[in-house]
């Protein structure tokens, strides 16, 4: 299905990679400068809340005045709400700093799934990590007690999280193998692994649950087909290759998609399509019958009807 009527809204900065919506409608995001912001329902008032002094991604809600933000510079954050204090909960995991922390998903009782992306390659090369195929993602979770453990190990740019809403598995999106991983956490299946979604059209970015119970799957961009040649060559014409000026590396396209998908795999909702001056879609936030994207590249936001 195509997309509908998409409003824009811009937010006065780059890169708003993610959003979430709160009970009343308003939405939050983080730019590419470190602030982060929150906007009314309908995007007519834009006011800034804090400011991380990282690179801000994942944003999810945590308690009723903080926001759970994974600054892909500094770590896992929290943030004020109501004054804007930021406080750092972890810079490293089991003895390795977090090279790329990208998105998360906050449980009932407070813990924290969240993914490092890449071992090697920070947010400033995330097409390195793309192209190498590191297999150096990370999912971790944080106890509400602070301590943190391993989830899932070598994923393929390990990015976005989401739980169902009978937290009987985690999902993490593998952006560079194109699927959604599920960790089972519950039941006779606790602590396997195994696929949500395989051979996806496009890359997936963040993922978060709807409050229609669904999970919501971007697709930033459709396969580039430039980006699996680059992948065959050997070692040393992949670095040629990462050496190259942006604009001369395979490079996403303007087609972006969403899914809406059960627990059990099955693809409920799909739009796929370009959206007229706006394209990364790399957030998604299902909220009372609405969508709400977040993008890497834009200056904006975008809502639409489901």
């Amino acid at each position: 299905m195509r997309f509908g009527e998409v409003k824009v809204i811009p937010v006065g900065g780059h890169g708003p990679e993610d959003v979430v919506v709160d009970a009343e409608g308003q939405v939050y995001t983080g730019l590419a400068d470190g602030r982060i912001l929150r906007l009314s329902p309908d995007g007519s008032r834009i006011e800034k809340i804090a400011h991380t002094g990282g690179r801000p991604l994942g944003l999810e809600l945590h308690g009723e005045d903080e926001l759970l933000v994974c600054d892909a510079n500094l770590g896992l954050l929290t943030v004020g709400i109501n004054g804007g204090k930021v406080t750092t909960l972890a810079t490293e995991a089991l003895g390795l700093k977090l090279v790329f922390c990208n998105n998360a998903a906050v449980a009932q009782d407070g813990t924290i799934y969240f993914t490092d992306s890449s071992r090697r390659f920070p947010i400033t090369h995330w097409r390195d990590d793309l192209i190498e195929q590191t297999a150096g993602g990370r999912l971790l979770r944080r106890d509400t007690d602070g301590t943190i453990d391993l989830v899932a190990d070598g994923l393929q740019f390990a990015n976005g999280v989401a739980l169902p809403p009978d937290e009987s598995f985690v999902a993490v999106a593998e952006t560079g193998s194109f699927k959604v991983t599920r960790v089972w956490l519950t039941g006779e299946k606790a602590g396997t692994v195994d696929t949500l979604l395989d051979d996806l059209p496009g890359f997936p970015d963040n993922i978060s649950t709807g409050s229609d119970g669904l999970i919501w799957v971007t697709q930033a961009s459709p396969k580039v087909p430039a980006l699996d040649v680059v992948r065959k060559l050997p070692s040393p014409l992949r670095s040629l290759v990462r050496s190259l000026p942006p604009g001369l590396q395979p490079a996403p396209k303007r087609e972006v998609g969403v899914l809406g998908v059960a627990a059990d795999g099955t693809v409920e909702r799909e739009l796929r399509g370009e959206i007229d001056g706006w394209h990364m879609l790399t957030g998604v936030r299902e909220h009372g019958g609405k969508l709400y994207f977040g993008s890497l590249d834009e200056p904006a936001i975008a809502m639409t009807s489901v």
